[in-house]
């Protein structure tokens, strides 16, 4: 079969609104085995020291491998439009007080 006999398919892709709104994440966890990735993703809120958990997704290691350079596509895209994304490093390396802090 050459290039022109091959069909292209079309794929409707379909989201509910709960889905739809999102879920906002601060706090990511990612653990694998041999045949699957367990990607958590949570919030940390400061003061409470529990973490929750509101998404977990599993997937094989091809679909997190495909996963990885689109992300990686997009973080290039977004810093060419917008700069660079700074992560900040670790407050407790630096003795600095960066986040909530109680009123004085």
């Amino acid at each position: 079969m050459n290039k022109n006999q091959q069909t292209q398919q079309k794929l409707n892709i379909q989201i509910d609104q709960q889905v739809g709104e999102g879920v906002y994440s601060n706090f990511f966890m990612v653990v694998n085995s041999p045949s699957e990735f367990i990607l958590d993703f949570g919030r940390v809120v400061p003061g409470i020291p529990n973490a929750k958990i509101y998404s977990r997704v599993i997937t094989n290691p091809q679909h997190a491998k495909q996963f990885l350079k689109l992300l990686e596509q997009n973080i290039e895209t977004y810093e060419k439009q917008n700069g660079e994304i700074k992560i900040p490093t670790n407050p407790n390396q630096d003795n600095k007080n960066i986040g909530f802090q109680p009123l004085k």
